[in-house]
């Protein structure tokens, strides 16, 4: 479905978001903006803040060289509000002609399903995975057992509860270092497990970081992941855009990261890391990776659009994660990689607005009335 710019509905773009990838979301929601406001669409800006109050920036808003900082601060860039959730929601419900709604935001609230159910509770189109999609694809633990459970490659891991940790210290030390030993390599990587952007995620080389280690990781997250590490692997993404079928999957590109692993600063300074749409492998494993990732897909019930990423050591792929909403900054590698299908930026944002309103326009229709009940 192409939708011309002057019939299409209008958009609204919700980057921000109570959760500490915020200032990714703002990079990434404004780069959003600036290209479908480019392409001719009907567009308005919408800032969720740290303390999850909606703001509606000025219509002409612009980010230019503002740092995500600027957006500390919503009354100075000129925005309507605070708005509180359910007002919010009312007014995009209540709105007309009704919009679709490209979620930008990253991590819990916008990312886990939380703001995706508020949405289809008013039956406002949005884009990308639903409410258990999201729901999975922000669950790293849940992605692994998913994938594991159909035979895909996944790293093996380790589940740490606060609670457990809080309780038998000790206990949880010994049993990952009984892990590590049985994958040969003392090193682990810990992360919360319902977070993004490298936030939270330490490399911990031996026993004598791992209590600090999950120390960071529950500053985020009340549940925590230990993966084995994989010495020498290299981090290939894969973008998947599109329904089932059919399914525009496209690289894998490559990352060669700046720092020891691919962190947060590894991952957003400009010019630290190296970034290819192209990653130097062979045709079978490519083809192998692209059909990974299409599984893993369908397995987490995402829609619309998504990354799938891998960690490659030698020619052996593991699945790493699914991330549902990728970011769209200037130097991330989802909205580059379809360049070799022929989608630039901004027709790949336009492409997943295409899409939400496909899957709008097919969900189950109506109220029922009494007479539908099984009385």
């Amino acid at each position: 479905m192409t939708i011309p710019a002057g019939a299409h509905p209008p958009v609204v773009v919700l980057f921000g978001g109570p959760s500490a990838e915020h200032d990714v979301s703002i990079v990434s929601g404004t780069a959003i903006a600036t290209a479908l406001r480019a392409d001719g669409l009907d567009l308005s800006q919408v800032l969720i803040d740290l303390d999850g109050r909606w703001w509606w920036l000025p219509a002409d808003h612009v980010r230019g060289e503002r740092t995500a900082a600027a957006y500390d601060d919503p009354v100075a860039l000129g925005a309507e509000g605070p708005v509180s959730v359910g007002a919010a929601i009312d007014r995009l419900a209540a709105a007309s002609p009704a919009p679709v709604v490209f979620i930008a935001l990253h991590g819990p609230f916008g990312e886990d399903g939380t703001v995706q159910a508020l949405l289809d509770a008013v039956g406002v189109a949005y884009t990308g995975a639903g409410v258990l999609g999201s729901a999975i694809g922000m669950d790293k633990a849940m992605q692994k057992r998913i994938w594991r459970g159909l035979g895909l490659p996944v790293v093996d891991w380790r589940e740490i509860r606060i609670a457990r940790w809080r309780t038998e210290r000790d206990a949880v030390l010994a049993e990952l270092e009984a892990f590590a030993a049985g994958t040969g390599d003392p090193r682990l990587m810990i992360k919360p497990a319902r977070l993004g952007s490298s936030v939270g995620m330490t490399l911990a080389h031996g026993p004598r970081e791992r209590a600090a280690a999950l120390e960071l990781a529950f500053r985020y997250d009340t549940l925590a992941l230990a993966e084995a590490y994989l010495a020498g692997a290299r981090d290939l993404e894969i973008s998947v855009i599109g329904s089932d079928p059919p399914l525009g999957i496209y690289g894998p590109g490559e990352i060669v990261a700046g720092h020891e692993f691919y962190d947060y600063a590894a991952k957003y300074t400009p010019g630290l890391s190296e970034t290819s749409t192209r990653a130097e492998v062979s045709d079978a494993l490519r083809a192998t990776l692209r059909k990974l990732a299409r599984d893993a897909y369908r397995a987490a019930g995402a829609e619309g659009f998504a990354r799938v990423d891998f960690l490659l050591r030698g020619d052996e792929p593991h699945l790493s994660e699914i991330n549902t909403i990728p970011g769209f900054t200037p130097i991330s590698l989802f909205p580059t990689m379809p360049s070799e299908g022929g989608l630039d930026f901004t027709a790949v944002c336009r492409r997943v607005l295409e899409l939400a309103l496909e899957r709008h326009a097919g969900r189950m229709a109506g109220r029922l009335t009494p007479g539908d009940l099984p009385r």
